[in-house]
């Protein structure tokens, strides 16, 4: 059996804590009647669809490093020169390493929300809104959670630092003081991206743990997105075409920090490729990107995320004229479902 990989023989520099400051007004709510009955109707359904990390996964269940934990299929030199060098063992570390990325990505992502969410609580109005907000913490909390146990106890704690477009989407959404802001960065773009992820995990994985902890937290995160498609459209549709187009400047912004630069070059660097090699892979990924349709990510990844991008900015009424050709721009097809 192939060894568990415990930490980073090569000394990942993850830092522990970083600080974002901030400022923002939060609305405390004297009236506690139910005004938004869709909204309650969510709050309830969350606090009926409650899961325990301690106990309803099965950790005791074991994980086959040696047979891998992701379809190989998602790691970017799959099917090229670089993946057939390799042999038996350094596949399934790459596998490993591969998946410890890609799920400390998530672990970031979920923890980033956690937070947000917990400003949210105080800038949304509304009880009803405050209430639903308040589960979503606890779900946050609960995803943070269990991707850090399956990290530490299932992939021997390999854990990789936070991406710098993570990092700075994340930072700007904490840092901003607008519930509106906040709900397009969160609940549109880093979750339709997040859900889109744990799909294609859930549908695509070796490890029958992780397509189990996938399926649990996707059924949260299918109430998450509901409260900006619920809360978002009244508002945008308000708006001055000013106010819209610098919500339009700042979706596209953050479409960007998602789509572009989440690339593990830790892992490539740590399986002892060269720089040059790198920069190689780098560019075979993008022509795989633009020309493989075909391909297990694009079937399942894009196919999940484009569709949802575009059906949630045409209900919240961002879909426009101007919007269409910088989404294009980004590879997302601006067609609005009919």
């Amino acid at each position: 059996m192939m060894p568990q990989i415990t930490g980073d023989p090569k000394g990942v520099n993850r830092p522990m804590t970083h600080r974002v400051p901030v400022r923002y007004e939060s609305v405390f709510e004297h009236a506690y009647g139910v005004e938004a009955e869709d909204l309650r109707r969510l709050y309830e359904n969350a606090k009926r669809d409650q899961w325990n990390v301690a106990r309803d996964v099965p950790w005791d269940q074991p994980v086959d490093l040696e047979r891998g934990v992701v379809a190989d299929e998602l790691i970017d030199i799959y099917g090229t020169p670089f993946w057939d060098r390799l042999g038996p063992r350094e596949r399934a570390e790459l596998n490993q390493r591969f998946a410890a990325w890609r799920l400390s990505v998530l672990l970031y992502g979920e923890h980033g929300a956690m937070l947000v969410c917990s400003q949210l609580v105080e800038t949304v109005s509304g009880t009803d809104a405050k209430y639903f907000q308040a589960t979503q913490v606890v779900d946050e909390a609960r995803h943070t959670e269990v991707l850090n146990r399956y990290i530490t106890d299932k992939l021997g704690g390999l854990f990789y630092p936070m991406p710098s477009n993570e990092r700075e989407l994340f930072d700007t959404l904490l840092g901003d003081s607008r519930w509106p802001v906040k709900t397009i960065g969160l609940q549109l773009v880093a979750e339709t991206f997040a859900v889109s992820l744990f799909k294609m995990l859930a549908e695509s994985s070796k490890d029958d743990l992780l397509r189990q902890i996938c399926q649990y937290v996707l059924r949260d995160e299918s109430r998450h997105m509901g409260f900006g498609m619920l809360s978002l459209p009244h508002v945008v549709g308000e708006m001055s075409e000013g106010e819209r187009k610098e919500l339009e400047d700042f979706t596209v912004w953050a479409l960007e920090k998602v789509l572009t630069g989440l690339f593990p070059h830790e892992v490539y660097r740590d399986m002892g490729f060269t720089a040059g090699e790198i920069r190689e892979i780098q560019r075979l990924r993008k022509e795989r990107a633009v020309g493989a349709e075909s391909s297990l990510f694009r079937r399942l990844f894009k196919r999940d995320l484009h569709g949802a991008l575009i059906q949630n900015l045409t209900r919240i009424g961002l879909l426009t004229e101007r919007m269409a050709p910088r989404l294009e721009a980004l590879g997302i097809r601006a067609t609005a479902p009919a």
